[in-house]
């Protein structure tokens, strides 16, 4: 299995702050509407895909959800020279934005840097502390008169980041969540028939809240529930093995637990046997801190769901550029496919393993 490069590219590249995924959003339509049966965006901007079981009328309903959001900044005041200040959307690592492009989206898309101050002139205890994100400002080359012919208080700002082949991996901006965007359509392309329905929600605002995702299970009130998303590998020099989390090239993470969802040990367990069962390298993923839709999907449906998370391990995360490994995104696929393609034949009952009473 081969990935579709060029268009991971496209997906990760395109902008989408929280709340602005429009252009996103109509790339992914464009993408998934031959693949699905039918498709609708709601009032919050969640796409909710269908593929309908074939078999069975009245078939469980399972959602898997990607976001389509990602972390970026939005225009708070611009000064009497033309460099903006700006406010975060989402969680960002203030050490890695010195000296970075960004795009301010304003009338059109123009070009920026993040600037702060010069190390020549810090003082001694300024250069041993850490940035803060209230540190900086974006500078767009230009006077306040022009700046403001394109901008205004309330533009989404992103990163400028390409995607690229590094040996194994790709990296760019917005690995996460593009990775999984990338993932639910690949999977979506390979599923034939599938024996529950098959609902492919791309989320909008999980980086601020989880947002999307409420509103989505609350509407199609699933049985099952996966979220996708990316999670910390932390397998790099001077990482202690219980502080890795995940570790890239060793297969699709199975969360076990994040900071906002235990998921489902039946989940869980299935999502082992299918693995198995498909010669599907995976791993363990305890998350300790960072949540994921899989909170909403798990919570806002009526009944709840029995719900769990395939993530894609990735380093350098919620900094300016993001890292996968190649076969961690196809062993993802390949996990995602074989689970959807068997959930009618698991017992979901509340059985018991091993513990004696």
């Amino acid at each position: 299995m081969h990935l579709d490069i060029p268009l991971l590219k496209n997906i990760c590249e395109t902008p989408g702050a929280p709340g602005f995924e429009q252009r996103i959003r109509q790339l992914v339509i464009q993408e998934i509407k031959p693949l699905v049966d039918h498709w609708e965006v709601d009032n919050l901007g969640n796409i909710i895909a269908v593929k309908h079981s074939l078999k069975n009328p009245k078939a469980k309903k399972v959602m898997i959800a990607a976001h389509i959001d990602e972390i970026g900044f939005i225009v708070k005041h611009i000064d009497e020279k033309g460099f903006i200040r700006f406010h975060p959307l989402g969680g960002f690592d203030p050490k890695t934005l010195t000296a970075q492009r960004v795009i301010v989206h304003g009338k059109k898309d123009l070009m920026g840097v993040m600037g702060t101050k010069p190390i020549h002139i810090m003082s001694p205890e300024e250069k041993t502390k850490l940035p803060k994100l209230t540190d900086y400002f974006i500078d767009l080359g230009m006077d306040e008169k022009e700046v403001r012919k394109y901008i205004a208080v309330g533009d989404p700002i992103t990163r400028e980041r390409t995607l690229v082949e590094m040996g194994d991996c790709v990296s760019c901006k917005s690995m996460d969540n593009r990775v999984s965007v990338f993932l639910l359509i690949e999977t979506l392309r390979l599923l034939k028939e599938v024996p529950y329905d098959v609902y492919a929600v791309f989320t909008v605002q999980e980086e601020v809240g989880l947002r999307g995702a409420k509103v989505a299970a609350h509407q199609v009130n699933p049985d099952f529930g996966l979220a996708l998303d990316a999670t910390v590998a932390f397998d790099l020099p001077g990482a202690d093995p219980h502080e890795q989390i995940t570790s890239l090239g060793k297969g699709a993470a199975i969360k076990v637990v994040d900071s906002s969802a235990i998921c489902d040990y039946r989940m869980v367990n299935y999502l082992k046997e299918i693995a198995t069962k498909h010669n599907i390298p995976c791993q363990s993923e305890i998350l300790t801190r960072g949540g994921t839709d899989t909170a909403g999907i798990q919570r806002m449906g009526e009944n709840g769901a029995i719900a769990g998370a395939i993530s894609v391990p990735t380093r350098y995360l919620h900094q300016v550029i993001e890292m996968a490994h190649q076969k961690d995104i196809q062993h993802s696929i390949q996990l995602l496919k074989a689970a959807l393609e068997g959930m009618d034949a698991y017992d979901w009952s509340h059985k018991v393993n091993n513990i004696k009473t």
